[in-house]
């Protein structure tokens, strides 16, 4: 199963349409995942009508339209993994201790809100993911987006995609990109 995380598009906010290389992605997905923070409901509905399937939540900056329609945390199960997305997860100090605390239950959690790429293991296992921002790179070099692959209990080929660049793999071990 081909994943695509994204998270913080903040349209039209931060730009005036999403990228052509993530709407290409988005198209090759099998599961589109977001981790919040559309801010316009237009958004949402250009996800929806292009993914196959479609998981996402609301973020801070999401208003009531938003809100109305996603929920705060989405949980799914995607080739025998267990997933829960959310948008914030609070500081970068402790995450991996309030993650696995606040998702016993979880093999991958997708987050956002930082627009900074994650992607660490707990000592439980579990995997975060945080795909960083298509539109708003604030003081990282790249706009950024994740594509994995899920199938028989194992996440591979977690790629971080540096838009405009050339992709950046993540390690296996589940190191900080």
């Amino acid at each position: 199963m081909r994943l695509l995380l994204t998270s913080d598009t903040h349209l039209p906010r931060r730009a005036r349409s999403l990228p052509e290389e993530l709407l290409a992605a988005v198209d090759d997905a099998d599961v589109v995942v977001h981790a919040g923070d559309w801010v316009d409901l237009a958004a949402l509905e250009l996800f929806a009508a292009r993914a196959e399937r479609l998981v996402g939540v609301y973020g801070n900056n999401d208003g009531p339209e938003l809100r109305a329609r996603l929920p705060e945390v989405a949980r799914a199960e995607f080739g025998g993994l267990r997933f829960a997305v959310v948008h914030e997860t609070g500081p970068a100090r402790g995450r991996e201790r309030r993650c696995a605390e606040r998702f016993p239950d979880v093999d991958v959690l997708v987050f956002g809100h930082s627009h900074i790429p994650w992607d660490t293991t707990t000592p439980d296992g579990m995997r975060l993911l945080n795909p960083g921002s298509p539109t708003d790179r604030r003081r990282q070099p790249h706009h950024t987006y994740m594509t994995a692959e899920a199938a028989d209990g194992r996440l591979t080929h977690v790629t971080l995609h540096r838009i405009g660049a050339e992709p950046h793999r993540a390690l296996d071990s589940g190191a900080r990109t």
